[in-house]
């Protein structure tokens, strides 16, 4: 039996989007993805565990906060 080594540990759903917080247990690293069905535009976060809920919960708002941190190209 094969296994995957990404795994599930949360899932919300609410008007047509769709988020997931993921284990990869290879790596072991955090991710979350989201899914907007409406406009079929989906993406991932790759996020430290300390971030994880926060991420899961407010994934656009983590998003563009994370933008932010980015140095600027010279």
């Amino acid at each position: 039996m094969l296994t995957t080594p990404i795994r599930e540990l949360d899932h919300r759903s609410s008007d047509g989007i769709d988020v997931r917080l993921l284990w990869n247990a290879c790596n072991d690293r955090i991710s979350v993805a989201v899914h907007d069905q409406r406009l079929d535009e989906a993406f991932v976060l790759e996020v430290p565990g300390a971030d994880a809920r926060e991420a899961f919960n407010h994934p656009y708002a983590y998003a563009r906060a994370k933008r932010h941190d980015r140095p600027l190209a010279a």
